[in-house]
């Protein structure tokens, strides 16, 4: 088995499991679940493949199967179906158990400052491919969760901020922490060049907008549901 299966596998296993218990029961929102998982991740498979045939990024083949879609791993689809299943996971389970979320006055001024960075990605990253698309597709799905679901953002936040913690070791051992070489690898000059221990800072916005993709998704189905209900 592969390391970046293992990656995947490990990633979906705990979510999975705790998915069953009575008090989350998150197999029950199954059906919105998957749909906005799928749904959301066609756009970035789209835009995966087209960066690795740029080679704004590739592949190590000593930690991935021979399986390809494309010009990307079998492993490299699932992580788009392991990690979002995660965070939505998350999502519901806190949002099923706790009150976190943002006061409702932090609203307008975290939507304005995102807007503002990803602006600044766009305007700044314009020799950059990687940080330009990164801060369009940002920028585009923020606007659709401010036209459609603009309170969305008040109970996302706090779910982006703790899956950080996750996102940083599957992402940090993606890009090289902790091993010999790297999983996924980077060209540089198609980025800023930072990097966040291994990690390119500009992953954090494409972790941000690919979930929040997929928790807006998810929410739009579930609410079309009840309304037909």
């Amino acid at each position: 088995m592969s390391l970046y299966l293992i990656i995947d596998l490990a990633s979906i296993s705990i979510p999975l499991l705790f998915s069953f218990h009575p008090r989350i029961a998150f197999y029950k929102e199954w059906r919105f679940a998957l749909a906005a998982i799928l749904f959301a991740a066609i756009p970035y498979l789209i835009w995966d493949q087209w960066f690795t045939l740029e080679g704004v990024w590739g592949f190590n083949p000593q930690y991935h199967g021979t399986l390809m879609v494309g010009e990307m791993p079998l492993e490299e689809v699932l992580f788009f179906i392991c990690i979002p299943y995660a965070c939505l996971f998350t999502y519901w389970s806190i949002t099923k158990l706790t009150n976190v979320a943002l006061p409702a006055r932090w609203v307008s001024p975290l939507y304005g400052l995102l807007f503002v960075l990803f602006a600044v990605m766009v305007a700044s990253g314009y020799s950059q491919l990687y940080t330009l698309v990164d801060g369009l597709f940002g920028a585009s799905i923020l606007l659709a969760v401010f036209v459609w679901k603009r309170d969305l953002l008040r109970r996302f936040f706090p779910v982006y901020i703790i899956v950080l913690i996750p996102f940083i070791i599957v992402n940090g051992l993606l890009t090289g922490w902790g091993i010999d070489g790297q999983v996924v690898w980077y060209n540089d000059a198609e980025n800023y060049g930072i990097r966040a221990i291994t990690i390119p800072i500009e992953d954090f916005a494409y972790a941000f907008s690919m979930l929040l993709l997929s928790t807006l998704l998810f929410e739009v189905f579930r609410s079309r549901k009840t309304a037909q209900a």
